[in-house]
């Protein structure tokens, strides 16, 4: 039964039709700052190097929204320093080249808000147990925790750990995280290496298990002391913000299973990771498990995973950096099955390590994912464990064609039971009412205004009725508020195939028709009605053009 059972798993076709779009599906990238590996590339040594370190950021981040990513992993410790200025631990040396140098502006603060303004989430990834190899503790000098607070540090072949079994270490890594949580708009905290390294039965931490053992056996005290380290930084975080994700990348194979064997590699043996534990304590909202692997060694774990998620998220870590021929040369399938098969078994979505193999389109699969499995928007899923109350819905519709193209769409604002600020997602049809249960009517997701322009421009977007509804930081979202109807006659409609049907205007002239992008495609002089049969097929606007030349909109062809 068990063969059975993985040679079924294993032969699913990577030509499968992709399936129906999901609306709520979390799409996540690990942007690695540690040695620039996905950035920056540029250093902030000066304020043109502040520009393009910037920039560089804004490029990365239009591309992942582009192929409808929503969720950043933004490394912000890295090896005992931060991307952002501390009163803990001191500068990265990749903002500047130059350890603890300050970079000139606030990089965790600007890739926040640049994320926000695309509509995606921004989560801190803290690297938390490892505080840098030899090396590394020697460049931050003083500014090293090892130098700071020597006691919690635990130096373990060539590189420096604080000490799991330590409580000073909770406290210290409790530090961290309330300051990040209270100083920045995050929408997480992601937890990366909350675990003892590898081949830690040799960890030198005899004398802490001397100190705090309390008789316990010594692979559950560790354990216990990852766990314990967990449960305080997720009451932490929550105390202040409750909203605040909180997750975490464990080992991708949690222990042996019944379908199939970790051999001996895996999160609670070796390296006392108890993270299924922390699904159903709830100390965690997500785990992204690092599933780096092939075949028998992804699937049953996955399914592993979803057995036993305890109600909260599961997104596996695809590892495609192995598709590159610098490392595995794993073909373009691989990863196209594990994202068949994460769907079917209905996981939260997919995270990509790292960012740099997504957007370089190792293999073809960055147009793997625009072209077939992220074709339309996604949100992130409602945290309905925190907060199940969804806000007001937005009032006072409002929608205007302006004389350039442009739709004009405003609403006044909506309420939400927790006094934080809403953000709004916008839909667009061709049918009334707006079906906002579609993931193929998302148009915008996490607008923070309460108006909103746009050109249509390419062809999923040429929709003709539009709804908006308010999500609060939790994720709930309100009853959709229609912007327009069928009955109403502010947006007309002005053709039946290759005919114009004007209305009577006495004193229109000639008739403009316009492009999408306002250029003119035809003038004519008025009449009812007018042939468009040369016309392309596409999106235009319509303007007449009186006896004095003045220039009114009319209405718009979709043809």
């Amino acid at each position: 039964m068990r063969t059975f059972f993985i040679t079924l798993l294993l032969v699913i076709p990577s030509f499968l039709p992709v399936m129906p779009q999901p609306k709520y599906e979390i799409r996540a990238t690990w942007l690695t700052t540690l040695g620039g590996m996905d950035w920056p590339r540029n250093k902030a040594v000066n304020a043109s190097g502040i520009r393009r370190q910037q920039k560089e950021l804004c490029e990365i981040l239009d591309r992942l929204k582009a192929a409808r990513f929503n969720t950043v992993l933004l490394q912000t410790r890295l090896r005992g320093d931060l991307i952002y200025p501390s009163a803990i631990e001191t500068f990265a040396e990749s903002l500047t080249g130059s350890t603890g140098r300050n970079p000139g502006y606030d990089p965790l603060a600007f890739a926040i808000e640049e994320c926000h303004k695309r509509g995606m989430e921004l989560h801190a990834w803290i690297v938390t147990i490892p505080a840098g190899n030899t090396r590394q503790v020697q460049l931050l000098g003083r500014n090293s925790v090892v130098r700071k607070n020597r006691k919690i540090c635990k130096l373990y072949k060539g590189n420096w750990y604080l000490d799991p079994g330590n409580p000073e270490t909770r406290e210290y890594l409790s530090r961290i995280v309330k300051e990040i949580t209270s100083r920045y708009d995050i929408d997480g905290i992601h937890f990366d290496y909350i675990r003892y390294p590898e081949q830690a039965d040799r960890f030198p931490d005899k004398d802490t298990y001397r100190k705090y053992g309390k008789g316990k056996e010594l692979k559950q005290w560790r354990r216990d002391n990852i766990t314990e380290i967990v449960r305080r930084l997720y009451t932490d975080i929550k105390a202040l913000k409750p909203w605040v994700k909180v997750s975490s990348s464990p080992v991708g194979k949690y222990r042996d299973t019944s379908r199939y064997p970790s051999r001996g590699w895996n999160a609670y043996h070796a390296v006392y990771q108890d993270a299924q534990k922390w699904l159903k304590e709830g100390i965690h909202d997500a785990l992204f498990p690092m599933m780096y692997f092939q075949g028998n060694n992804f699937y049953p774990f996955a399914l592993d995973w979803k057995e036993n998620c305890g109600n909260r998220w599961i997104v596996p870590g695809l590892g495609i950096y192995f598709l590159s021929p610098h490392e595995q040369n794993w073909p373009l399938d691989e990863i196209v099955r594990q994202l068949h098969f994460t769907r079917q078994i209905r996981l939260d979505g997919q995270a990509y390590f790292r960012n740099r193999f997504l957007l370089d389109n190792t293999k073809g699969l960055l147009d793997e994912l625009q072209e077939n499995f992220y074709t339309t928007p996604a949100l992130v899923p409602p945290m309905t464990w925190m907060d199940s109350i969804a806000p007001s819905a937005p009032s006072a519709p409002s929608l205007q064609l302006l004389p350039d193209g442009k739709m004009r769409m405003s609403w006044q604002a909506s309420t939400d039971n927790s006094g934080s600020p809403v953000t709004y997602h916008l839909y667009a049809s061709d049918t009334c009412p707006v079906d906002i249960t579609q993931a193929g009517n998302l148009l915008e997701t996490r607008l923070t205004h309460t108006a909103y322009e746009y050109l249509p421009s390419a062809p999923w977007r040429q929709k003709r009725y539009f709804a908006v509804t308010a999500a609060d930081r939790f994720g709930n979202e309100s009853t959709p508020l229609e912007l327009n109807t069928a009955s109403e006659l502010d947006m007309p409609l002005l053709n039946e195939g290759n005919m114009l049907l004007l209305p009577e205007m006495k004193d229109a002239e000639t008739i403009r028709i316009l492009t999408a992008t306002g250029e003119e495609a035809s003038c004519m002089k008025y009449a009812r009605p007018l042939s468009i049969a040369s016309l392309p097929s596409g999106f235009y606007t319509v303007q007449k053009v009186d006896r004095t030349g003045v220039r009114s909109f009319v209405g718009i062809i979709l043809k």
